[in-house]
């Protein structure tokens, strides 16, 4: 029996096991270590429905890369009923699984839509980036693949087409992580695809004791990151058009993973920063002409504290000490420490991992899918790790349901709490629903599935199962959620900046779906409020850099906000 079939067995067993919508309750700990609080998350992956186990091809003694890279998810609404729907991303190859849509069903479970849908595809699929590339209302999603990318227009009712070829979207590289915005403030999304390595899979690779192993990067050369420039048109044959040489972008080579889109500078312009996997990170900052100039040395985030290049692979991008900056967070290879560059001044980021608490973890391990969220609602936003190996060690008992080749991958995720003003308590021995099972972790995604107003995570593992994990954090604070829309469009406002000012404190949050690892998330600003019942005044900085001001929502739900609707402010928005 081979490894996807051993976990497609394991997952059926389990949810032939008890009750819910597909009949059973999450798999338990099975690290034997004693919690030391409540936990802030429950498994609900068999309750919902979720029976989804990613196909990763062959285990046949070839260590085809892109096997270890993993596969990526997306939390978004595909058939337009306001609910978070799931789609899920196979690695098989043209000849194994194909990709799953599940559609969330008003009794809060999700249900195979796959088939008939349009992105029920096969291949080697890596990311996923959503996003309504015509302005027709609806969110279109883009996925990368080893050798190509693929675009599915939105027709609704949870169906998509493939226009890839009629788009003009060719990348014929090891397309990873990808994210739309609008990097011309023309209203039509752009697209960034950050490629990995330039992959020779006939080249034989060792580890250390001389057995063979996947690959490290370092072994091919770095590839480019591509954009595409969006020249608008809300027919199927909408084009974009490669600007990759003539942006900037394809001067510089790197073994790119990870991908934000992003206002770095606060010139109210959003700048791109790639992860790099073992060189210096890029961060290009938008020249407001079509170019972008590559400042990652100059503005602190090409290297760590220490001077080195580790490897970067998931991004988590907020305002973790509260002054009204956003901060990065990178995760990295076990044995190396998952970074944290606080901004400060605007534009200039500075290493602050070790006086953050983030250096002290429980446990090493190499981090990919990472999200920054406030799951307790105090006002501070935490960080989720989920981790996996990507060079092979001795086999912990609790892997052993992996089988033999996986295992050896296997590692825990962790939870890391924001104690406040940017300083952080490893958590995740007392979160064992998240931490505790040990998996070759990849993706992670975030958004209020349940629509209790808190953040759920779903992540993705290297031939394992997809878990939907729900937050059930105790003593949760006050919330709100913004929806950010512009009337002229049609659709959400990617990228817009907004600030609330509650309890006498501002607060910032960017409604994006980008982020993390091969991810694509709920795109909606969220803000924990902790005991603050009352929001005294909100500010959104919108794509096109305008600011406006609203009246100050109520708290506890959802406020849509739409363009023009509000009152005109010069300078931040403050």
């Amino acid at each position: 029996m081979n490894s996807f079939a051993r976990l497609l067995l394991f997952g059926l067993l389990l949810v032939a096991s008890g009750t819910g919508c597909a009949g059973s309750q999450g798999p338990v700990s099975e690290s034997g270590e004693e919690s030391t609080g409540p936990d802030w998350f429950e498994d609900a992956t068999n309750q919902v429905g979720l029976d989804f186990v990613h196909d990763a091809g062959p285990v046949d003694g070839k260590y085809f890369m892109p096997q270890i890279v993993g596969s990526g998810a997306a939390l978004f609404d595909a058939n337009g009923d306001g609910t978070l729907d799931c789609y899920l991303l196979h690695n098989g190859g043209l000849h194994g699984a194909r990709n799953r849509l599940f559609l969330q069903g008003e009794d809060g479970c999700f249900h195979d839509a796959s088939a008939g849908s349009g992105l029920d595809v096969a291949g080697h699929s890596m990311g996923v980036a959503v996003g309504d590339v015509n302005n027709d209302g609806k969110a279109d999603v883009l996925v990368t693949q080893y050798g190509c990318v693929k675009l599915f227009f939105n027709r609704g009712g949870g169906k998509f087409i493939d226009v890839t070829e009629k788009s003009g979207l060719i990348n014929p590289a090891w397309g990873t992580s990808a994210a739309f915005f609008d990097y011309d403030r023309d209203g039509w999304l752009d697209l960034v695809v950050v490629n990995y390595v330039d992959y020779d899979r006939t080249h034989p690779c060792t580890a250390p004791n001389g057995e063979a192993d996947y690959c490290v990067p370092k072994v091919f050369a770095g590839r480019v990151s591509c954009l595409f420039h969006n020249l608008g048109g809300k027919s199927l044959s909408s084009r974009f058009q490669d600007v990759t040489l003539e942006s900037g972008l394809g001067r510089l080579t790197g073994p790119g993973l990870g991908v934000v889109c992003a206002d770095f500078d606060g010139d109210g312009w959003p700048d791109i920063f790639v992860a790099n996997d073992g060189q210096p990170n890029r961060l290009w900052i938008n020249q407001h002409n079509g170019t972008f100039q590559e400042e990652a040395v100059r503005r602190g985030v090409a290297y760590n504290g220490m001077g080195h290049a580790w490897a970067g692979m998931g991004i988590a991008h907020a305002d973790f000490d509260g002054d009204g900056l956003h901060d990065l967070f990178v995760t990295h290879l076990r044995g190396e420490t998952n970074n944290l560059w606080v901004q400060g001044p605007r534009g200039l980021f500075h290493d602050k991992t070790g006086l953050s608490g983030l250096a002290s973890s429980r446990w090493l391990a190499t981090g990919f899918g990472v999200v920054a969220a406030d799951f307790d609602q105090d006002g501070w936003p935490d960080l989720a790790v989920v981790n996996g190996g990507v060079s092979r060690h001795s086999a912990p008992a609790e892997a052993q349901h992996l089988g033999t080749h996986w295992s050896g991958y296997a590692e825990r995720n962790q939870l890391f709490v924001n104690l406040g003003s940017g300083r952080f308590r490893d958590a995740s021995s007392s979160s064992p629903t998240l931490c505790a099972i040990r998996n070759v972790g990849r993706a992670l995604a975030a958004g209020d599935v349940n629509g209790d107003g808190a953040i759920d995570l779903l992540l993705t593992t290297v031939a394992g199962r997809a878990r939907l994990l729900r937050n059930v954090a105790p003593n949760r604070g006050h919330w709100l959620y913004v929806r950010c829309r512009e009337p002229a469009l049609h659709r959400d406002a990617v990228g817009a900046l907004v600030r609330i000012k509650a309890g006498g404190r501002w607060r910032a949050a960017t409604a994006d779906p980008g982020g993390s690892y091969l991810c694509s998330s709920d795109g909606r600003a969220h803000f924990g409020l902790g005991t603050v019942d009352r929001v005294e005044v909100l500010t959104v900085r919108w794509p096109d850099g305008s600011w406006e001001s609203f009246p100050g929502p109520p708290v506890d739900r959802e406020a849509t906000l739409h363009k023009g609707d509000g009152s005109p402010v010069e300078g931040d928005g403050k």
